[in-house]
């Protein structure tokens, strides 16, 4: 409010906030009214916090899942290639490639593709999300934030992918296909990438909670409407409700998707039994 604000209405207003009670009283009566699904009201617009954050969120998930899907799409594959060849030229490149990707942040890259393709050539929208109704305008304004953000994922992806994949190849089934006179590109991309693509569904699904994170840095640098940009908006404003909410869904979302990937071992790897005693088997 300020420090001009005048002392009857801020003490109204942090009545109306909760903010006269202990704070335990205010830890509990928030849970209390978060499972019931409501997390305030909007101090700026008086709106529903949950209704200002229902409108960012698609943005901030299509986002995300797409940065996931092509960091999924490059990575993995560069990881096969590099294990297929270990030592090789093409596999020291990648090794190379995969540690930049790695070390590089995503703010950083953001703004290195917001250089290159929006100033320098003059190709792909530079800020805004597009019209989610108009899917080729809402997609051409998707490359950019979701390559800056699937940068740091492609290199992390690409190196597990490659550790796994040459034990993988070391083991005992694989020689059997070998013998069987079977095709490397088979043995690689049918027999070896199913055993080996387990520890990368685990770093997936952390990824999906960091990717989430991440998005701050790329929504605000290219003006993308999501929960990062809102955080942000309202950090500035000093609207803390909307600001403890978003905090609560990313919270939950990162939870979200380490629990689906969990879950996903057992459709993968039929060895894996989370319901039995003692663990995985």
């Amino acid at each position: 409010m300020g420090p001009r604000a005048d002392p009857e209405f801020a003490a109204k207003v942090r009545e109306q906030m909760g903010l006269d009670s202990s704070v335990p009283t205010q830890v509990v009566t928030f849970l209390f009214d978060a499972v019931r699904g409501d997390l305030g009201q909007d101090f700026v617009t008086n709106r529903p916090v949950t209704q200002v954050i229902g409108a960012y969120l698609p943005h901030t998930v299509i986002l995300a899942f797409a940065a996931l899907g092509l960091a999924a799409a490059v990575g993995v594959p560069l990881g096969v290639y590099a294990a297929s060849r270990p030592g090789s030229a093409v596999d020291n490149i990648t090794s190379i490639v995969s540690v930049s990707f790695i070390t590089m942040p995503s703010y950083l890259s953001g703004l290195l593709l917001l250089l290159l393709f929006p100033v320098m050539l003059g190709v792909l929208p530079a800020t805004g999300a597009g019209e989610i109704t108009n899917p080729s305008d809402y997609l051409t304004h998707l490359i950019l934030p979701a390559a800056a953000l699937a940068v740091t994922w492609v290199g992390y992806l690409a190196r597990i992918v490659r550790s796994g994949m040459l034990e993988t190849l070391g083991s005992n089934h694989i020689r059997a296909a070998r013998a069987l006179g079977l095709s490397e590109r088979l043995i690689a991309y049918r027999y070896a990438l199913k055993n080996a693509i387990i520890p990368t569904v685990a770093l997936l699904g952390v990824s999906l909670g960091d990717l989430l994170g991440g998005a701050i840095f790329v929504e605000v640098i290219f003006a993308r409407p999501g929960l990062g940009y809102l955080v942000v908006e309202s950090l500035a404003d000093r609207n803390y409700p909307i600001v403890r909410g978003v905090v609560l869904v990313t919270a939950l979302l990162f939870v979200s998707a380490n629990l689906l990937a969990d879950l996903s071992y057992r459709f993968l790897d039929p060895r894996v039994r989370v319901d039995q005693p003692g663990g995985a088997r």
